[in-house]
């Protein structure tokens, strides 16, 4: 990219104790820069040191905890419109991984809870190593990213104001649709959850912790494999249904995962495919995907069922969509739900197996749980074709 003259977006006028509250302190000046040349200005208050990758607007109200350990957000700066993030601490009971994976949080204000410091969010950030920026105007930065599309960004250390060598910075930031982020974020060896009822084999390209907890609170015997995991090892013989999960990234990288997911429509068995694992079925069913201009994160997004009509609201998080005109005729395959804000393909089911994918997320955390029925759904499927345990 040529280089650009940094053009410095006006400061909220307040000084650094106001936006970040002094019980979990900040580091000092630091800058937000966007690879178009635009340079927010703001105070450090998560790691000290830089941070960066393509930036995501993000605006539910509630769940920064569970948005900030969810594995799709691997190498993305999370930008948060709400205003206030902290406010409510961190239980670990919420996390969404073992980890934050996000490349930067920026926020308006970063707030404190009445809590001990390990349980502060922002404790969980410096310990990862990821960086945050409070004091931006995050609507007025949302809305240029709603106008420009997606932008690389990075967010500087604590005292770096340079803010031509900052723009620099970002425009060096690696491409996002050229990363392996799913090795990154994947578990390195099976486990299971549970020791009774239908065993659910879980492929896991960035799983959250409320997946394998919505299929184990119905009765499910969870298997979570790597997601290098072979056909051989995803079909045994005690397999009674399959789920590809969530993750980050570009699906055009997965060439594997696609193969696997073909494996698996042939076999028959239910499967279920979430958000990155939907894509992954849908381009094993021969659709492409394409990148959104801007993607969908946030807790209120409305679809609609194709066959019934309903309308639900659904929590999503995702950069890329499945061509709804790619989808081959001959596929078996049938886009059953969409996004009522840009008519989005958002679900397919199979005319004739007990195969079903969603690009939302059905899990929720953060959000709301009305479209929860996908996995009652996909366990009724499972359960039809397990066979009956013994005492």
């Amino acid at each position: 990219m040529p280089s650009v003259t940094p053009r410095v977006a006006p400061a909220m006028p307040l000084p650094a104790d106001a936006v970040v509250d002094p019980r979990i302190g900040s580091s000092g000046a630091c800058l937000l820069a966007l690879e178009d040349g635009v340079v927010f200005e703001g105070v450090a208050f998560g790691a000290t040191q830089a941070g960066g990758g393509d930036l995501v607007v993000n605006t539910s109200q509630t769940g920064y905890q569970e948005v900030c350990t969810d594995p799709s957000y691997a190498g993305q700066v999370v930008v948060m419109t709400f205003p206030l993030i902290g406010n409510h601490g961190r239980f670990s009971d919420d996390d969404q991984s073992e980890q934050p994976w996000l490349g930067g949080l920026a926020v308006s204000h970063g707030t404190a809870a009445v809590l001990g410091r390990a349980r502060q969010i922002v404790h969980l950030l410096r310990s990862a190593g990821v960086p945050a920026i409070a004091g931006l105007d995050t609507r007025a930065l949302a809305r240029h990213l709603r106008a420009s599309g997606s932008l690389r960004g990075v967010i500087t250390a604590p005292g770096e104001t340079d803010a031509a060598a900052a723009v620099a910075a970002a425009q060096s930031v690696p491409i996002w649709e050229e990363q392996d982020f799913v090795s990154r974020v994947s578990a390195t060896a099976p486990y299971e959850v549970g020791v009774r009822g239908p065993v659910v084999a879980v492929v896991d390209l960035g799983l959250k912790t409320n997946i394998v907890r919505s299929l184990h609170r119905r009765g499910a015997r969870v298997r979570v494999l790597p997601h290098t995991a072979a056909a051989e090892d995803v079909l045994r013989s005690d397999v009674d249904g399959v789920v590809i999960s969530p993750g980050p990234g570009d699906p055009g990288l997965l060439d594997e995962q696609v193969a696997l997911a073909r494996a698996v429509i042939a076999d028959g068995r239910p499967l279920l495919g979430i958000c990155l694992g939907h894509q992954i079925v849908a381009r094993a069913a021969g659709a492409s995907t394409r990148r959104l201009r801007f993607g969908h994160h946030a807790a209120n997004h409305p679809v609609r069922d194709e066959v019934s009509g309903r309308v639900t609201v659904t929590a999503q998080n995702h950069e890329v969509e499945v061509v709804s005109e790619s989808l081959p005729e001959g596929s078996g395959f049938y886009v059953s739900q969409r996004n009522l804000n840009d008519g989005s393909v958002e679900g397919l089911r199979h005319h004739a197996r007990p195969i079903e994918t969603v690009q939302y997320h059905p899990e929720g955390s953060p959000g709301p749980l009305d479209a929860a029925e996908v996995f009652d759904r996909f366990l009724g499927h499972v359960r039809a074709q397990a066979p009956l345990e013994t005492p």
